[in-house]
């Protein structure tokens, strides 16, 4: 186990969130995003997916909060540091995700470098039939000081 970070690889976690129309109503206020395929039923359904869809960007931020259950585990095993966001790799949107879907975001712990103290680790989020509607990987810097 790295002592810098206090993960290992083979960590992981899950974070659990369902989706209603509501929350993608506030993430398009939130974000200033009104394309019609997320906020317009009737345009929507003239679209390729029927109904709206809720945003990428939205369905990012379960990645978000799973890091951030890793980061207290970090926390929780006495890591000193502030892990910092260094980016996202490999982003793929695999399956689009509606009001009603229940997601479930894992993130796993792939890799972990000593110095500079970083965690690469692989993120999908599922939907309640198992589908797999986002991929990619995240790296976390752990900032000493």
């Amino acid at each position: 186990m790295a002592s810098a970070t206090r993960l290992a690889v083979g960590d992981t976690v899950e974070f659990h969130r369902a989706i209603s129309a509501a929350d993608i109503a506030q993430f398009a206020e939130l974000s200033g995003d009104h394309d019609p395929v997320h906020v317009d039923e009737d345009f929507a359904r003239t679209t390729a997916f029927g109904r709206c869809i809720a945003h990428g960007a939205h369905v990012m931020a379960l990645v978000s909060a799973a890091s951030s259950l890793m980061s207290r585990r970090a926390f929780e095993r006495g890591c000193d540091g502030t892990p910092v966001s260094a980016g996202y790799d490999r982003i793929r949107f695999t399956h689009p995700v509606f009001a009603g879907d229940s997601l479930t975001a894992r993130y796993s712990v792939e890799q972990v470098d000593e110095a500079p103290a970083r965690t690469r680790s692989r993120f999908e989020v599922l939907n309640q039939d198992g589908t797999l509607c986002l991929t990619g990987t995240h790296i976390l810097r752990w900032v000493q000081g």
